[in-house]
């Protein structure tokens, strides 16, 4: 049976299909006119006039049933050679051969094949009639599958094949005026254009593989967890204002206030931050041992490129999560974890090691590395350090001469060091050292040849520590303990001994350096994966700009309120010294990017109370906003614990990408505009009453 695919071009009706066996012969008739086509098999009539108005060719969509495609265009493989195949896809131009011989593409989600249409083969009308289809057009291919000459194959998704086009229909043709061209690589619009037409950016390769690596890896997360014994619970996300720590989106309401004597106030939600008090709640209430979701979160934070108004984590909390290793305890592990948590440690490590193999086919290390807060601070200058490159800071506080260093333990400071000694001049982050700007808290010393011994002498923090006293030193046996006898550059910093927040002045310059070299080609980090397990951290903080907001002044949770103590130091949290106690709490680091964070919780109302009350210092009010998830403590809760992966970064780390914006679909701006959807935007005076608010 012969079937006309039909297409309108200049107002007249042409058959473009060829079936092999019959003689075609395409009639032109005046657009008043009916259209006919006659083959040797018979004659088909249209049975629509063609009117005067009729849009042109190339802005006809295909509104008529059309053949099942057969295959997706990543599929097809040298085993698919001769077979009769249907493709649907976007057309790609890749190039003008001759006369009679062109090369297109055809593009969909699963990959890229390569179209011959050869006149010969499917008739100079489909030729010509294909070289006008506007780039990015949606069409329908019926063709022969045939391998591709040797020199021509590529190891990529149907690589290795290409499609002789015998005929096409012309499903949806594109603007000529669209704003850019997603395949045209060479020629990438800025951000904020790709981010306005989204729908279009997504037709590029790297983000339709990200979407997908990305579906990949949330299935395997799923899996593992439920192999696990996770049950996934979805949570509410409009939940009650908290003093949780982070600044939160509100909803408002129609609903008003009941009490007749109070006056009407308009009512809001707030989007969940997160689901902490939810799953703490649902562990409490004994219904799941294992809880996990795939968690939307929201939170009102100024905008970075690993940061989004909205977020997704994979959430989870497990019940009956240990404090600890009791005293004597054998471990077989040798690392310094002496918080609690293992069991959440174990799944953790399972995913994460799943997630390697499965996707970068990379066996990690059964045990990952564990670190405490002091030693990265110490080491790194960050919470998060990146392993993948040495450069350690040193601290010089007890190599120095003793009037200097009675004077730095007289006032809890310690006085570290950024060096880059004469034998390692060379190194990246000597070359790179001339284009760093460094914070006024750091001083930069050069020594010169000869002045080896007298380099301490000219430093102005050295000076200021000592105050008025005009002491001089003699530094020889310090400059040779550092390898600075000839000749060096050495930063400087003061800082207090007991570490706070998340850097230190030289771990900002340590990183610094590093991404200067890396700019300059003098350094190459690896993409090897360097896990790391921070533990330890202070349990309470003054040092965190981003709550300061909440706090005024007051302690803030470092991480959150219901977090737990070590349980060393609850005596010195019941005395008073907040400073000194340390929290279960563990990030989980990756090349110097925070994948995930978590906690063993306070399972004791009494401690629970305590910390509200005496430590952070809530209102009556603030506390209230609590009183259910005191009220489930108090009803017995069991130890419990949890810990959530920002798995858009961790996502961005598997795609290779700087930006989080990359692995979302419809991401916003680092400021929180959705130029897609023009969010967030004003509403009207008349929608705003109906909530009881009143515009500025």
């Amino acid at each position: 049976m012969l079937r006309q695919t039909w297409v309108l071009r200049n107002g007249r009706a042409l058959s473009l299909r060829r079936d092999l066996g019959h003689s075609v012969t395409a009639v032109w008739k005046s657009s008043c006119q009916r259209a006919s086509l006659h083959n040797t098999a018979g004659t088909a009539d249209l049975t629509e006039p063609v009117r005067n108005h009729a849009p042109s060719f190339t802005s006809i969509a295909h509104t008529a049933p059309f053949p099942k495609r057969t295959h997706t265009c990543g599929s097809l493989s040298p085993a698919d050679a001769d077979k009769h195949v249907v493709l649907q896809g976007w057309l790609v131009p890749k190039g003008k051969v001759s006369k009679k011989l062109s090369f297109f593409g055809l593009r969909d989600s699963y990959g890229s094949t390569q179209l011959v249409v050869d006149s010969r083969t499917c008739g100079a009308e489909v030729l010509t009639a294909m070289r006008e289809i506007p780039d990015e057009s949606t069409v329908l291919v019926e063709g022969i599958v045939r391998q591709r000459p040797e020199s021509q194959q590529r190891d990529v998704p149907a690589g290795y094949v290409e499609v002789v086009v015998k005929s096409f229909t012309l499903l949806n043709p594109a603007d000529r005026s669209m704003p850019f061209m997603p395949f045209d690589a060479q020629n990438l619009a800025n951000e904020d254009l790709r981010l306005r037409y989204r729908y279009l950016d997504l037709r590029r390769a790297e983000l339709t593989s990200n979407l997908k690596k990305r579906s990949d890896v949330a299935f395997l997360v799923r899996s593992t967890l439920h192999e696990q014994g996770f049950t996934e619970v979805e949570t509410p996300v409009l939940l009650n204002s908290t003093p949780e720590g982070a600044r939160e989106y509100l909803v408002p309401t129609r609903t008003k206030q009941s009490p007749s004597d109070v006056p009407s106030q308009p009512l809001f939600y707030a989007l969940s931050q997160s689901p902490q008090q939810p799953k703490q709640l649902l562990i409490a209430s004994g219904a799941v041992d294992r809880y996990f979701q795939l968690a939307r979160c929201f939170r009102d934070e100024d905008g970075r490129k690993d940061r989004q108004p909205e977020f997704t984590q994979v959430d989870l909390e497990m019940a009956w999560v240990s404090w600890g290793k009791l005293e004597g305890q054998a471990s077989a592990d040798s690392d310094t974890w002496r918080i609690g948590g293992h069991e959440v440690r174990d799944v953790v490590e399972t995913i994460i090691r799943k997630i390697w193999k499965k996707v970068e086919g990379v066996e990690l290390e059964e045990r990952f590395r564990v670190m405490t807060y002091n030693e990265a601070m110490a080491k790194y200058g960050s919470d998060k350090p990146d392993l993948r490159f040495g450069f350690e800071i040193q601290d010089l506080t007890s190599s120095l001469p003793q009037p200097l260093r009675e004077a730095l333990e007289a006032k809890g400071e310690i006085l570290e060091a950024l060096i880059v000694s004469r034998e390692s001049e060379d190194s990246p982050f000597a070359r790179a050292a001339p284009a760093i700007e460094y914070a006024k808290s750091v001083e930069c010393l050069e020594i010169k040849q000869g002045t080896g011994s007298d380099w301490i002498n000219q430093s102005l923090i050295v000076k200021d520590i000592l105050s008025a006293t005009s002491s001089t030193f003699n530094a020889s046996e310090l400059s040779r303990t550092l390898g600075l006898t000839e000749r060096g550059t050495v930063w400087l910093s003061r800082r207090p001994r007991r570490p706070e927040g998340g850097w230190t002045p030289l771990g900002r310059l340590r990183l610094a350096l590093s991404e200067a070299a890396q700019r300059n080609g003098n350094l190459v980090l690896s993409y090897a994966p360097k896990f790391l397990w921070v533990t330890e951290f202070p349990l309470f903080t003054r040092a965190d700009e981003d709550k300061e907001f909440l706090a005024h002044g007051r302690w803030s949770s470092s991480h959150h309120p219901f977090t737990a103590p070590m349980y060393e130091d609850i005596a010195d949290m019941y005395a008073g010294r907040v400073e000194e106690v340390r929290g279960q709490h563990y990030d989980l680091v990756l090349n110097g990017v925070e994948v995930g964070g978590g906690s063993v919780r306070v399972h004791d109302v009494a401690m629970q109370e305590f910390i509200f009350s005496n430590v952070l210092q809530l209102t009556t009010e603030e506390k209230a906003s609590f009183n259910h998830l005191l009220h489930a403590l108090r009803c017995g809760a069991p130890p419990h614990g949890g810990f959530a992966f920002g798995f858009d970064r961790l996502m961005a780390i598997l795609c290779k990408t700087t930006s989080i914006r990359d692995v979302i679909a419809f991401p916003k701006t680092a400021g929180g505009s959705d130029l897609l959807f023009k969010s967030p935007s004003p509403s009207t005076a008349e929608t705003l009453a109906q909530y009881s608010l009143k515009p500025f």
